[in-house]
């Protein structure tokens, strides 16, 4: 019996479920074939990061306990970035300077990202998501019409639901959910 106390738990939290769908949200081809996100290291962590965002402003309208599982979200989302970059090859010397530079990145797209939705300028956004992640043009502007989609759809879901079932992003271009 005092071994059980020392064994790894086989079951995923909740918390690492959630990072899981918002990991496989920001890795849907689509973002990539079709919207212009890059395919590189920094790509994924935009698209990742985007997702993170979203469900970070749903969890800050839910009553309690979602601002604490959201605190334990974005906790679990910077070990899961900082081994990436170990698992990518990242010394163990530069993975600090690095993870500075993804955790000054991230929030500055949470102002940035959410100032425009918060005012609902879909132009501001799509600026926004093209200086940081696709570059100029049409591509920006589905990215933002896919995000703003993800987000209502993320307003349909009460804490339990997100918790129990994980997010449910409406899924790019296809007005589906994933």
């Amino acid at each position: 019996m005092i071994f059980g106390l020392f064994r790894k738990n086989k079951r995923p939290s909740a918390v690492e479920a959630t990072l899981t769908r918002i990991v496989a949200a920001g890795r849907e081809p689509v973002l990539y074939l079709e919207m212009s996100v890059p395919d590189t290291l920094e790509g994924r962590f935009e698209a990742v990061s985007a997702h993170m965002i979203l469900l970070m402003r749903r969890l800050r309208e839910l009553p309690p306990p979602a601002e604490d599982f959201a605190q334990e979200l974005v906790d679990a989302y910077f070990k899961w970035l900082d081994y990436t970059l170990r698992d990518t090859g990242v010394g163990d010397v530069a993975v600090p300077k690095r993870m500075k530079t993804l955790v000054s990145n991230f929030y500055g797209r949470v102002r940035a990202y959410g100032d425009a939705l918060d005012s609902q300028d879909m132009e501001a956004f799509a600026e926004a998501l093209a200086r940081n992640v696709t570059g100029e043009g049409d591509d920006a502007k589905a990215l933002a019409a896919y995000l703003a989609a993800a987000e209502l759809r993320l307003r349909d879901q009460d804490f339990d639901a997100l918790v129990a079932d994980g997010p449910a992003f409406a899924a790019p271009g296809r007005g589906e959910t994933s």
